[in-house]
């Protein structure tokens, strides 16, 4: 996708404030002064049995684009694929899902767009507003900040082993947990920090499909910096491990390791296990937040006042030789 995308034409408008040249969590387009939009758009089959909590899920990990780059999300249109001679109440129940997370976040349905088709599919385009002033983009961290990420990682690698009968109650609740659970309270404590604190959040994007390292990837080119991860900070879903072990590996999390290991020093030290949970393909992720390193220790403590899972893994380093190096 990224070769095809940079041959498009990205044509000049002093209003794009944030376009898909840096590969960043939404677009940006400047109303005014003081306000502009932050528009995404992001659907997937189901992950989960629930029909209802797989709307949820879908709802999220929607809304965590615009979260991502700390704005309010304001409207939003639903995007269904279903079969033609499908069970009525299944859909209803993925809408009923989508439709009450949407409510949770503040985010008003306006409508949407529906197709007849064998594989199922939910999402939703989402509109929000942010201050111009306020873009938190995955291209400003600097040397010497700390990253902080909330929520714990595995989602795919237990829903991968969950289609396979082989995750336990545990690990699927802790997953789904994980996944319901809306950025948006991490959002608002972040930017209402930063604030108060003369602006020391720099960066941020959300960890979804492209894992962990794929998206702190991201942040390095667009930050033009390397990004150190201590692998003992990261932390796991339950049971995600085990099902690293047993062999459950989604195929998105193939695709991310192929696609980013070029970028990415391991130490010697690091478990196998531990490396491929980094490349695992979130659903409805956390956020990966660059701060200033004096600061850091604070936001995660509001942060994980609020019951927010949250750890310090890393920090930014002037450019090396790789854009990701894993300690």
């Amino acid at each position: 996708m990224d070769a095809v995308l940079g041959k498009l034409p990205q044509g000049k408008n002093e209003n794009v404030l944030v376009g898909f040249d840096t590969a960043d969590d939404a677009g940006v387009y400047r109303l005014s002064a003081n306000l502009a939009l932050v528009q995404t758009l992001d659907f997937f089959t189901p992950i989960v049995d629930d029909p209802f909590t797989f709307g949820e899920i879908a709802a999220a990990n929607s809304l965590s684009d615009v979260y991502a780059m700390g704005g309010k999300p304001l409207s939003a249109l639903s995007i269904v694929a279903f079969p033609a001679k499908g069970d009525m109440e299944v859909l209803e129940q993925i809408l009923q899902g989508g439709f009450a997370k949407m409510e949770e976040a503040g985010c008003a349905v306006l409508g949407g767009h529906s197709i007849a088709d064998e594989e199922i599919k939910f999402g939703f385009a989402v509109t929000g507003t942010i201050d111009p002033a306020r873009v938190l983009t995955n291209g400003g961290a600097k040397p010497g900040d700390a990253l902080i990420l909330t929520k714990r990682l595995g989602t795919g690698v237990i829903s991968t082993a969950l289609k396979k009968g082989h995750a336990s109650k545990e690990s699927v609740a802790a997953a789904i947990e994980s996944m319901r659970m809306l950025n948006r309270q991490a959002c608002e404590l972040t930017t209402q920090f930063s604030e108060k604190n003369s602006n020391v959040v720099y960066a941020a994007t959300d960890v979804t499909g492209f894992g962990l390292l794929g998206h702190a990837r991201e942040m390095a080119l667009a930050s033009k910096v390397t990004i150190e991860i201590d692998h003992k900070k990261v932390e796991a879903l339950p049971g995600a491990l085990a099902a690293i072990r047993e062999g459950f590996l989604p195929g998105g999390l193939k695709n991310n390791r192929e696609f980013a290991s070029c970028a990415v020093s391991v130490g010697a030290n690091v478990p196998p296990e531990i490396e491929t949970l980094l490349y695992d393909p979130q659903t409805s992720g956390g956020l990966l937040i660059a701060v200033a390193a004096a600061s850091a220790p604070a936001l995660r403590a509001a942060l994980g006042d609020a019951k927010i899972p949250v750890a310090i893994i890393g920090r930014v380093k002037e450019r090396g030789e790789q854009p990701i190096v894993v300690a």
